[in-house]
């Protein structure tokens, strides 16, 4: 596998190789005419480690907070000073204003395209390190989206003593809005289970980093992939011979459950079984659907989202023409 490429100490060279190239979310910056409502997020967990705030009070303003947590060990957890002391850490870490006028961008460009979506109502609260593994969930029926602010204290926080290194790449504050765009994208794509082909799965992951690129036009792309900037680098330079890999061992149609493991899943690396695995980047299946799908929009830019999204993995990969040369 000699053939992969090693990331250049020089990135400039590599920014200009990449920047030369067509840029397929250029056609996602559009004019917004029904911008979302300004978005104020609610700091669940600043009331409930306020001694200001009475406990039934609080109860009675979020009553689905303590879920099935006693009385008396909910009381007991308000008072406890590490609790209190990560919260602080975590959440004098995020910039609300700039938080919140990113969201508000976010659902605008989500309500443009699709014109039913309703501007959900975002909360931040602290897990206590416990939910830092999946920090942003999004309550459909409720129309509610949920933030731990401790899954975003940044990469190498004392906190994260023990946790795997490629989890924490994504857990810098500048990956929450990614992260609520993935949450919405994830719930306008319907996986196909009728066939479970490998293209299946790269063309699925491919739509909804396609609907980020719509959501978050200004956003760099490596953040989407809840990549580094060194991974990202590293899967765009080796786009070719990833791609060739999969072509020439017959993986692109095979049904073989095993490649999800190797290349969709996270992990450190992706699992080509060659001596370039340590140095590869995790998830470049994700990846690969995602330049498909990329290249299906640079070949059919009147396409439109919805109709899009009912395309099936077949299809977009034919009318792509997907076929990426050095």
């Amino acid at each position: 596998m000699k053939f992969f490429k090693y990331v250049a100490v020089s990135s400039a060279f590599v920014f200009g190789v990449i920047s030369c190239k067509k840029n397929p979310e250029n056609q996602w910056k559009v004019e917004i005419t029904n911008p979302a409502q300004k978005v104020q997020v609610v700091d669940i967990s600043k009331e409930f480690y306020s001694p200001n705030v009475p406990l039934e009070d609080f109860k009675n303003k979020y009553p689905w907070f303590q879920g099935t947590v006693p009385d008396e060990d909910f009381a007991i957890r308000r008072t406890d000073q590490e609790e209190a002391k990560i919260y602080k850490e975590a959440i004098s870490k995020i910039d609300i204003a700039k938080l919140n006028k990113e969201l508000t961008d976010l659902f605008s460009q989500v309500k443009y395209y699709f014109p039913q979506f309703k501007d959900p109502k975002v909360f931040l609260y602290s897990s206590v390190l416990q939910g830092v593994m999946e920090p942003v969930f999004y309550q459909t029926k409720e129309n509610m989206v949920f933030i731990d602010v401790t899954g975003f204290m940044g990469e190498n926080n004392p906190n994260y003593k023990g946790l795997e290194n490629y989890f924490q790449t994504s857990m810098n504050p500048q990956n929450i809005v990614p992260k609520v765009s993935e949450i919405l994208a994830e719930n306008f794509v319907q996986p196909n289970t009728d066939h479970q082909k490998f293209i299946d799965d790269l063309i699925y992951n491919g739509k909804i980093l396609t609907l980020q690129d719509a959501f978050l036009p200004n956003f760099p792309d490596y953040l989407k992939m809840n990549y580094s900037q060194k991974q990202y680098e590293w899967s765009k330079e080796n786009e070719v011979n990833i791609w060739n890999f999969f072509v020439e061992n017959n993986l692109v149609f095979s049904d073989d459950i095993r490649l999800k493991e190797r290349f969709i899943k996270p992990g450190p690396f992706s699992k080509f079984y060659t001596e370039i695995d340590n140095e590869s980047s995790p998830q470049v299946g994700i990846f690969i659907g995602w330049q498909i799908c990329k290249k299906f929009f640079t070949e059919k830019p009147e396409a439109k989202l919805p109709d899009f999204l009912k395309m099936s993995a077949q299809e977009i990969f034919n009318q792509s023409h997907y076929k990426p040369k050095n």
